[in-house]
């Protein structure tokens, strides 16, 4: 519950619908695809490079701006993957994870009163973020299926207070990989209204079946009204390492330069040069990355599906959105909740991340990044649902 203390625009903004959901599934020895990160380590050659960082010493604090391997891997790979220019000594600041990037930009860019355009249903730090910085949360909602964009909705979320847009692509959580056309469309918006767009990119490399992640930065005109974020969690399976990101004009890179040292002022010390190591991998690593994540996308697809539940299939993260409806359920949240004792498996409901709730009432999200014989005993206690 809110603690009652807190700030009025913080008192929505309580326990998470994961942590709720992890003591449940706790509680009941439940299958957890719940919380969206992974249960295996990442890539050898990182670990070690960690290793070796702590072992000589690499303990202390960082650079404020990052260690200059890290900084310099991170202008390689946008080069190396999306032909982007980025100077490592200006243009980029290391992070205490995405999640950090993103606060400490909306905090340096936008005032008490001006509006940040999103998409709903949207990763739950953005919501609290916003408020944080005294801003109005403005939404467009992608809707069950597809997730298309409603262009009717998006310009109207926008108006003469857009400061920014926050775009989160491929999408947490619907698994969405957003088009050239849609991100076009954004792009034409944040140009009228003079706003900045930020880009939370943490899934870069976990798209599928043939999908292209397009950075919004990499499109004609736009390197110099965008803030690119992402971080090397998702990617190298290293989550609590906490090594994130963010790229664009070496001015707004200050500002949240500026802000970010009264956050966390720096962190990760040992795991930044490890990060970089992993950046510099070679092509076959991100194919097999995809393609794993691909067949355990395939594996719980098929399984919520033979549960009875309406599934979409994603084009990228490592999420996938169910309907519950065909069950018989109209209240998601009270489905997850009596999911564990069910069938022994736990997701989160999909209007955790969502303002308008009715729009997404029997959604239900489960992560796939799990080793395989989690996902096969997932996929047996869910096909007891459809009983």
């Amino acid at each position: 519950m809110p603690t009652p203390e807190v700030i009025a625009r913080m008192r929505p903004f309580g326990e998470t619908i994961f942590a709720e959901m992890t003591q449940r599934a706790l509680r009941v020895n439940a299958v957890n695809l719940g919380q969206g990160f992974p249960d295996t380590d990442g890539p050898r050659e990182i670990l070690d490079a960690a290793i070796a960082a702590i072992n000589s010493g690499r303990n202390q604090y960082p650079p404020a701006i990052g260690v200059p391997e890290l900084r310099e891997a991170i202008a390689q790979h946008q080069k190396r993957f999306y032909d982007l220019d980025v100077d490592a000594d200006t243009e980029v600041l290391v992070t205490a994870g995405a999640t950090e990037a993103i606060a400490a930009v909306v905090l340096a860019l936008c005032e008490p009163g001006d509006e940040v355009v999103t998409f709903e249903p949207y990763y739950d730090s953005y919501a609290a973020t916003i408020a944080l910085a005294g801003a109005q949360r403005r939404t467009s909602v992608l809707r069950f299926p597809d997730f298309a964009i409603d262009e009717a909705s998006l310009r109207a979320a926008f108006s003469d207070r857009t400061r920014l847009v926050l775009l989160n692509t491929p999408h947490n959580p619907t698994g969405k990989v957003f088009t050239r056309a849609e991100l076009d469309l954004v792009c034409e918006l944040a140009r009228e209204h003079d706003a900045w767009v930020v880009t939370d990119e943490v899934y870069e490399h976990l798209v599928f079946d043939g999908a292209q992640h397009i950075p919004v930065a990499s499109l004609p005109g736009m390197a110099e009204r965008t803030i690119t974020i992402s971080s090397g969690g998702k990617t190298f399976s290293t989550t609590g390492w906490k090594v994130g990101w963010l790229h664009g004009p070496a001015e707004v890179v200050d500002a949240a330069r500026a802000v970010k040292q009264f956050l966390t002022f720096v962190a990760s010390g040992p795991f930044q040069p490890a990060i970089a190591t992993g950046l510099t991998l070679g092509d076959d690593f991100y194919r097999d990355l995809a393609g794993s994540l691909q067949a355990k996308r395939d594996l719980l697809c098929e399984g919520l599906t033979a549960g009875g539940l309406q599934v979409t299939r994603p084009s990228g993260t490592y999420f996938v959105i169910a309907d519950a409806t065909p069950l018989g359920v109209t209240d998601a949240v009270d489905f997850c909740r009596r999911m564990p004792e069910l069938c022994g498996v736990v997701g989160v409901p999909v209007s955790a991340f969502c303002d308008d709730k009715d729009a997404v009432r029997t959604l239900v999200r489960f992560a796939f990044c799990k080793q395989d014989h989690v996902l096969h005993e997932a996929v047996r206690r869910l096909a007891t649902l459809a009983v």
